[in-house]
């Protein structure tokens, strides 16, 4: 662009004073001619740096994910295929062989089954332990009844008995009438005797009707949600093994694009954190561009921008300017027990990065990860110049289809 304006510049010269020689072509007119483009120059890229600065430091930046399996297993497909062709979130990566997988699923749905018929049926034993519990306690309370029924009785035939002795030995009553209270006294003992009787028979069989009760809520065990804690606990390895099963089909975390494939159909993998069998790469990356910090107080968030890659020679992409990164490493003090030492020498100027938001129109290019190019940003000040930067940003790119190289 500069020689560009010189060329222009030289061209008017060369008319004015010595095409028409409207001027006079001396020593004054010619150092005149030689300063004027020497400020212009200097004036026009001191403000073209200020308010259209520009970086050669350009990069695409892409995250990647290293894919590993969550099972161990043999492959038995890899649907997808290396380099550029894009792969959807959730589409298939590869299949490992389900069939053990299946097979615990199968078997624990069977133990399921199995355990919840058998607290069905504890679950009845215990209906049943507790109504034998709650005939023991009838029985205990119809013996204790009944004994106190016949301890009354029994108490009033001592009376009895102790009356008639006394008529007995003044010679006012029977003997006979003595000896039949006597009699009837033993029959209440006697009838006592086998209440008492009956209500330890009762209480036995209550002690053991809450044992047996007991031993069946043991077996049943304790609820968790609502269910009991074995069945609960049957069901989450289920729910464990139906995990491991799906996940012997392994799908895309992202939109993304496969390198470094070598898996294929036979090989065995495992879930082990640093053995991936491939890597995904994002399809939508970053684009950042380093300047130098002198550069950046005109810089706003939305400020219009663009740049060039050289893979992508002649092509100019939109973009606005996302954020100004006002942090790096050099403004980074780490706790330690030192105290912090500078160099012998001056270390080399440190720029920030500015991150870049690609315009709508140009989101589906293809950016490819690590790609560098040129890029510019246009302040809100001075637009004039920023004809003159598009102008050798656009200049820049298209000499990226020359390739000087012999071999």
């Amino acid at each position: 662009m500069d020689a560009l304006l010189l060329g222009i510049y030289a061209f008017f010269v060369w008319l004015i004073f010595i095409k028409f020689k409207w001027l006079p072509w001396n020593t004054t007119s010619q150092v005149i001619v030689v300063i004027i483009p020497v400020v212009a120059l200097t004036c026009m890229i001191l403000l073209l740096n200020v308010f259209a600065p520009s970086s050669a430091d350009l990069r695409v930046f892409k995250y990647t994910v290293a894919v590993v399996p969550q099972v161990r297993g043999r492959v038995i497909e890899v649907p997808v295929e290396e380099g550029n062709r894009p792969v959807k979130k959730g589409d298939v990566l590869f299949r490992i062989d389900p069939t053990p997988y299946q097979l615990d699923v199968n078997a624990l749905q069977a133990q399921l089954v199995n355990t919840q018929a058998q607290q069905r049926e504890n679950e009845e034993s215990a209906k049943g332990a507790q109504g034998k519990v709650a005939e023991a306690k009838g029985g205990i309370a119809q013996a204790s009844a009944r004994a106190a029924e016949v301890t009354a009785q029994l108490e009033l035939a001592r009376k009895r008995v102790a009356q008639y002795r006394e008529l007995t030995a003044t010679g006012a009553g029977s003997k006979f009438d003595l000896e039949q209270a006597e009699t009837s006294l033993q029959g209440l003992q006697g009838q006592l005797d086998a209440a008492r009787s009956v209500e330890a028979q009762s209480r036995a069989a209550e002690v053991q009707a809450i044992a047996a009760r007991d031993s069946v809520q043991q077996k049943l065990g304790a609820k968790v949600d609502g269910e009991y804690a074995q069945v609960a606990q049957i069901r989450a390895q289920l729910e464990t093994a139906k995990w491991n099963l799906d996940q012997t089909t392994v799908r895309s975390p992202c939109d993304c694009y496969v390198i470094n494939l070598a898996l294929r159909p036979g090989a065995f993998v495992a879930a082990f954190p640093i053995a991936a069998v491939m890597t995904l790469v994002e399809a939508d990356g970053q684009v950042v561009a380093l300047f130098y910090q002198n550069e950046l107080h005109q810089v706003e968030p939305g400020n219009e921008a663009e740049f060039a890659l050289n893979t992508l020679p002649g092509r100019i992409i939109k973009a606005k300017v996302d954020s100004v990164i006002w942090a790096q490493g050099a403004g980074q003090m780490q706790a330690s027990g030192t105290l912090p030492m500078t160099g012998m020498l001056a270390a080399p100027p440190q720029r920030f990065a500015v991150k870049f938001d690609i315009d709508e129109r140009d989101r589906e290019q293809f950016l490819a990860a690590g790609a560098s190019g040129e890029a510019a940003i246009y302040t809100n000040h001075l637009a004039m110049l920023h004809v003159i930067r598009k102008v050798i940003l656009r200049v820049s790119s298209n000499l990226n289809y020359i390739i000087p190289k012999l071999h």
